[in-house]
């Protein structure tokens, strides 16, 4: 299931590169996208992930590289 997150305070498109380097590494998340210009990524989680548990690992996993970035759900 994919889900659209907003990615307050991201400061760079280096950043966003290595952000989503990371999370396409992460267990149960199927790919994912980060666009700079839009300050959102796109998240697809696995089938059978648990998008709770997963989607605390992707916040841990995006504020290891921008700490004071926000991630909210866009509805």
């Amino acid at each position: 299931m994919k889900k659209v997150y907003e990615l307050t305070d991201l400061c760079c498109a280096s950043c966003a590169a290595e952000i989503e380097r990371n999370l396409n590494k992460l267990a149960g998340v199927a790919s994912c996208n980060v666009n700079f210009v839009m300050q959102n990524m796109t998240v697809d989680f696995e089938e059978g992930a648990d998008q709770k548990s997963v989607l605390k690992s992707v916040v841990k996993a995006v504020r290891r590289v921008e700490p004071d970035c926000d991630v909210v759900e866009v509805k």
